[in-house]
């Protein structure tokens, strides 16, 4: 509810509208049942939330670096659901949906990167307010290792040049975050008696492993002679 621009009517609808909608989405992209249109409106759903939830958040608050980093993760998972969508397409509309989505996932991995050298104690991935519990080892050496992969593979993605190769490395090394470092948050988490502690916990782990979907998808979708 919270999410739901005020002005908007019906709420509470668009609440239960956009979770059925995502319900259908992950259930047409896991069976590759009509891919390209549940990839293509998953892809304008979420640029819909960038243009009437988070952009306004940023104009209000400039200098929210955690707003500028919402709405650049949230036109990557757009960017994702368009690259889904060309690779499930014949013809002229299918590299361009994919050239969108490559540079929209560029442009993430590059300003997470930045995001990683200035803060690196922050949970790596998607690089918001929560920071890595003391109890990992190499906090600061993840930080920066996550920042460097995200900046190679991001320029190189980019550019255009080793796309697949670059996609597959970053993409796998986001999963690998998600296992051994959202997966015993997570675990952490959902032990505690606050609500909000449990929805946080499924939120960051969900979200990074939204981002590596993105990503793997951009290699899926890159011919192998690129």
């Amino acid at each position: 509810m919270l999410n739901v621009p005020s002005y908007m009517p019906w709420r509470l609808f668009w609440a239960y509208f956009v979770g059925f909608a995502l319900l259908s989405a992950s259930l047409s992209i896991a069976t590759k049942i009509q891919a390209r249109w549940s990839g293509l409106l998953f892809g304008v759903m979420m640029f819909l939330f960038v243009a009437m939830v988070h952009i306004p958040r940023v104009l209000a608050s400039p200098g929210d670096r955690f707003a500028w980093t919402i709405v650049i993760r949230e036109m990557s998972f757009a960017g994702g659901g368009w690259i889904l969508a060309g690779n499930a397409m014949h013809g002229p509309g299918k590299s361009k949906l994919i050239t969108v989505g490559r540079v929209l996932i560029a442009i993430a991995a590059i300003f997470f990167s930045v995001e990683h050298f200035l803060h690196p104690a922050a949970c790596p991935g998607v690089p918001l307010e929560k920071l890595m519990p003391a109890w990992i080892p190499g906090r600061f050496l993840i930080g920066y290792l996550t920042g460097a992969i995200l900046l190679v593979a991001g320029a190189s993605i980019l550019l255009a040049r080793k796309t697949r190769m670059a996609a597959t490395y970053l993409g796998t090394w986001i999963v690998l975050l998600v296992l051994f470092i959202y997966g015993p948050i997570l675990i952490v988490q959902m032990s505690d008696p606050s609500t909000a502690v449990k929805v946080e916990g499924i939120n960051y782990f969900a979200d990074t492993l939204l981002f590596a979907g993105a990503i793997l998808a951009l290699a899926s979708a890159t011919p192998r002679t690129d």
